[in-house]
């Protein structure tokens, strides 16, 4: 049985974002494909929806894991995730 690894997807009306640990990110091997197009606050990753969380959860199920998301309700405006700075691996 996979180990069950929980993220949180945060989304507005015109995107969404997986937030992860950045540790797990580097446990993964994944920093350097990750695009500017994801976000990052202290030791969290906002993975954007279309290609970086993707690739997180193929290299999570590649690396033995399940992934079980937790939808955040999504806002009228646009989401915090937008506000904070583009991903640098």
């Amino acid at each position: 049985m996979a180990e069950v690894y929980g993220a949180t997807k945060y989304s507005d009306g015109g995107h969404g974002w997986l937030r992860v640990d950045r540790k797990m990110i580097t446990r993964l091997g994944i920093a350097a494909e990750v695009s500017t197009c994801s976000y990052e606050r202290a030791e969290e990753v906002y993975l954007e929806e279309d290609c970086d969380a993707p690739l997180f959860i193929r290299a999570m199920e590649a690396a033995g894991y399940s992934v079980a998301v937790r939808e955040v309700r999504a806002t009228a405006g646009d989401s915090f995730v937008r506000e904070l700075r583009h991903f640098r691996a």
